[in-house]
């Protein structure tokens, strides 16, 4: 099954995005926008930016659990993952948004919040 992204709007308003891989876990999350329109330029910057491995940043929390971030070329961040429990594991969560990243699939939630 394909990837999907999934358009939401918080409880305060603002416009969030997660990326959901076929098997419905998010495997990517934006941050809080103000407009519809913005949230729905950073799938649009997901599409573009998430099949170039060299957008991904690697990174370890302050507790040691690998996660990464996808950034534009602009350097600004698109997005981040969860939190993994190895290396390895974060390495396959990238993989995954390669390979799910240019969905043209989006589940738009935002009237029902």
């Amino acid at each position: 099954m394909k990837g999907y992204y999934q358009l939401r709007k918080t409880s305060s308003g603002r416009f969030h995005f997660t990326l959901n891989a076929g098997n419905h876990e998010p495997i990517l999350s934006s941050q809080q926008y103000a407009e519809k329109r913005d949230a729905e330029g950073g799938i649009e910057s997901t599409r573009a930016n998430g099949t170039h491995e060299a957008r991904y940043v690697r990174k370890l929390s302050a507790a040691g659990e690998p996660y990464f971030l996808l950034k534009a070329a602009n350097g600004e961040i698109i997005g981040t993952s969860e939190m993994y429990g190895s290396e390895a594991s974060r390495d396959n969560g990238i993989h995954s948004v390669v390979n799910h990243c240019t969905s043209t699939l989006v589940k738009d939630l935002t009237e029902s919040a």
